[in-house]
């Protein structure tokens, strides 16, 4: 661990602040606030008992906001949601890098810099990737109708919409544990999420690119701005790039490299990411760029300054990745399982003695776990693993055998109370399983919780945690954020939108329902046939020529309404419309607010 008195990323978060917004509360048009830039002022206090030192100080770190100087024509506004939002100042106006979440705080940060630097006009915005806190806020900064660049890396609206859209309801409830959204912001609850405070929950916007990143090398000229881009797929998202300006010195390394270990799988859940290549980009970017920048920024956290301390910076954090990853394939070709390994890796000392290497956001332990499960999949090759009851089920024998919850819970209570945290959570999870309605067993396990929230140097595992307690005493939120906007709907291919809708089928009850239907689209020019059989919904563009039960004609629009009511509306349709309420009566409906820490 590094010495706690080691101010130098408080002297780096703090150079070149010029100013922060006179109103703390950013509103949405309702009123209503999607962020609060006072809300974290509690942290100006000592580290309480109630939080892990190294955690208090990140959190510090990324609760400063304001707009700071990064070079020479560069600006960031940080703290003003959980990225950053950065301005490059080019001939006629401002380039935008990675608009915030909300078109709210993306407002706000443009309205700070303008401020402070002239009411410059937006003339390009550059997606770094495929994140929502990374394009999110796109309509706030970008007037309605403008016709200006929108560059992204190749692949990035596929996988933008894709993970919004088809996984986005599980993603977005456990975003609530992940980023604590819904705690109290106070020394007990939440404090930060490691790579920013939270997230925003204003509205979420979406405007498609109209110039593709391909290739690494590849130079565009954005108002006279000569950039100069890498592709790096399969890092911190499928669709990725880092940037160098030349004449200015100065590199973007997006999301790859930040002031903390990250996520090879987030807790939120995701797809798997690969170290191995994270690794490998990171080398590429030293190699390409490094000798010639002066200056380091990201999307998040604070920039490094000087050559040879952002050689330094890339290189730890390269080391960081590729050791997760070998280490534990070594381990796992000895037979060791993911969370074996996970109890056994010891990391580098001088990795341990860099504060920017510490696991904030991700963590060693999930993220040898998420390495294995890349190469191994869930299972361990243990038979007794590969066919286990499930939890409630599980939990009600375990309780069972091990006496009933009235001689489980004095056990686990003494377990607690001799600091074996770990064992009381699980044996605690095995009696709310077995019966949600036993009060005593709810609020010791939140108790327990509550324990390891405060004493996690992990923000994302502190927020888990304690919105576990949360709910355990009843405290369940509604889910309030939807990162399936109507941008993001809009951006979906038709194919992606049948997608959407295939997923939802409930198998069982459509196993014996053979249907078809031929939607043909007067604005892209193109016929799909979608049919029903054996609980599979499937769409080619090729058929046998046999007619169809439904044929509906629309454009894509009028496809997105009728997705999401089932109601026809003014679409055009010839045939057994039955088919379609056939159809739409087989589908099932999410649930926002599916239960976490109770069967």
């Amino acid at each position: 661990m590094p010495s706690l008195e080691d101010r130098a990323d408080f002297e780096n978060a703090d150079k070149g602040f010029v100013g922060t917004a006179s109103q703390p509360e950013i509103k949405d048009g309702s009123g209503r606030v999607v962020w609060d830039l006072d809300a974290y002022g509690f942290l100006d206090a000592d580290c309480p008992g109630t939080a892990n030192p190294s955690l208090w100080r990140q959190s510090q770190l990324t609760a400063k906001h304001g707009l700071y100087q990064v070079a020479d024509g560069v600006y960031q506004v940080r703290g003003f949601d959980l990225s950053n939002i950065s301005f490059i100042e080019a001939d006629t106006g401002v380039i935008v890098v990675d608009p915030l979440l909300s078109v709210e705080c993306a407002a706000a940060a443009l309205a700070l810099y303008r401020e402070h630097r002239g009411d410059r006009p937006v003339t390009a915005v550059i997606y770094t990737h495929s994140h929502a806190d990374h394009f999110g806020g796109v309509r706030g900064v970008v007037p309605e109708g403008a016709r200006i660049p929108i560059i992204a890396p190749a692949g990035f609206l596929e996988h933008a919409v894709a993970e919004n859209v088809y996984a986005g309801t599980a993603m977005n409830r456990r975003a609530i544990f992940m980023y604590g959204a819904m705690l109290p912001r106070d020394a007990t609850g939440q404090i930060g999420a490691g790579l920013g405070p939270t997230t925003s929950t204003g509205t979420i916007s979406l405007i498609e690119p109209n110039l593709s990143v391909t290739e690494t090398g590849q130079e565009e000229v954005l108002d006279g701005v000569r950039i100069v881009f890498q592709l790096t797929p399969g890092t911190e998202a499928p669709a990725e790039m880092n940037f160098h300006i030349p004449g200015r010195r100065v590199l973007c390394m997006a999301e790859n490299a930040t002031h903390n270990l990250h996520n090879v799988l987030t807790l939120r859940g995701a797809v798997v990411r690969d170290p191995r290549v994270w690794a490998h980009y990171l080398t590429e970017a030293i190699e390409m760029f490094a000798a010639d920048s002066d200056v380091l920024f990201a999307s998040h956290h604070w920039p490094t300054w000087g050559t040879r301390e952002l050689t330094g910076f890339l290189s730890q954090q390269r080391d960081l990745y590729a050791y997760i990853h070998d280490q534990t394939l070594r381990m796992l070709n000895q037979g060791y399982t993911g969370t074996e390994i996970a109890e056994r890796i010891q990391m580098p000392p001088a990795l341990e003695r860099a504060w920017h290497t510490h696991g904030y956001y991700g963590s060693v332990s999930h993220n040898v776990k998420a390495v294995y499960q890349r190469y191994m999949g869930w299972f361990d090759g243990n038979p007794a693993h590969l066919w286990e009851l499930p939890p409630e089920e599980s939990a009600k024998k375990h309780v069972e055998f091990m006496g009933g919850a009235r001689s489980i819970i004095p056990k686990a209570r003494a377990a607690f109370e001799d600091g074996e945290t770990r064992w009381a959570a699980q044996v605690l999870n095995y009696v709310v399983f077995a019966d949600p309605s036993d009060t005593e067993a709810r609020e010791l396990l939140a108790q327990v919780y509550d324990a390891l929230g405060h004493g996690s140097e992990n923000g994302t595992w502190r927020n888990f945690y304690l919105q576990g307690a949360a709910e355990l005493r009843g405290h369940k939120p509604t889910n309030a954020l939807d990162t399936s906007s109507a941008d993001v709907l809009m951006a979906l291919s038709v194919e992606q939108v049948f997608d959407s809708l295939a997923i939802r089928v409930d198998g069982p009850r459509a196993w014996e329902t053979r249907l078809t239907i031929d939607c043909n689209f007067t604005d892209l020019k193109d016929e799909v046939r979608l049919s029903l059989a054996n609980g599979v919904l499937t769409q080619t563009r090729a058929h046998d020529g046999t007619a169809a039960d439904l044929t509906l004609t629309m454009t894509k629009p009028q496809l997105l309404r009728l997705a999401s009511t089932g109601d026809l509306g003014d679409v055009q349709a010839d045939g057994d419309r039955q088919a379609l309420a056939t159809l739409f009566g087989l589908l099932d409906d999410p649930d926002r607010d599916f239960d976490i820490v109770t069967p």
